[in-house]
């Protein structure tokens, strides 16, 4: 029988999610690790599984690989930039859905933590069209029978150094990162904060269900 911290993480070949999957290898309290990806990830480690899967609305013929499981981490998103309504919405909110109802149904004891973004729009009858949607999948997520839901809003993200998958203009803004974090530390948290602050949502818990930067701060130093 599993012990410890057994998380999936989807979106490991995307910064926020290389950035997770990394912490999560270097946690001693994170026992096995699986990753969901479309094309090979190229990482090895004792404790990693790694599931290649190309349909993710659909996870009907890998179900049995997805149970005893007790966290997950959803690293999984794109840019509203330069894309359509409706294929946001797809992407955004049907994806991570199609994901969430399944392993709700499978692992009712699963702490499920989801990277949504700073100013996300919890009444979803604001202006702007990304904060709407991920409103609402914040929202329809904590309605599923999960044993906990988190979303975490991070703002500007420093990466971890040496990783592989770091956005480009990280390379010419990272100098804001001081100045922004001692003026404006709610908005300024680091990738390596954002992992421990999940691991320690799914051992400790927290008072309130959205994590702001703040939130992810502090319970990255627990």
């Amino acid at each position: 029988m599993k012990t410890g911290i057994n998380v999936i993480i989807t979106g490991t070949t995307g910064m926020v999610g290389e950035g997770v999957l990394h912490e999560c290898l270097q946690d001693p309290q994170v026992e096995t690790v699986l990753i969901i990806n479309r094309r090979p990830s190229g990482v090895s480690h004792p404790k990693l599984e790694e599931i290649i899967h190309t349909d993710f609305f659909d996870y009907s013929d890998i179900t049995e690989q997805l149970t005893g499981y007790n966290a997950c981490f959803f690293c999984l998103g794109i840019s509203s930039v330069g894309i359509n309504a409706d294929d946001y919405y797809k992407t955004t909110y049907t994806l991570t859905m199609a994901l969430a109802n399944t392993l709700s149904r499978l692992n009712p004891e699963m702490t499920f933590c989801y990277v949504s973004g700073a100013s996300t729009d919890s009444t979803e009858k604001g202006r702007i069209r990304w904060a709407r949607v991920k409103g609402k999948t914040e929202n329809d997520l904590m309605k599923l029978p999960f044993r906990q839901v988190y979303a975490l809003r991070p703002g500007f993200i420093r990466p971890i150094k040496g990783l592989s998958r770091i956005h480009g203009y990280y390379r010419y803004i990272n100098w804001m990162f001081p100045i922004g974090r001692a003026l404006y530390p709610k908005g300024f948290c680091t990738l390596q904060e954002l992992g421990r602050a999940m691991i320690r949502l799914v051992q400790h818990g927290y008072p309130i269900k959205v994590i702001e930067g703040n939130d992810i701060i502090a319970l990255a130093k627990q």
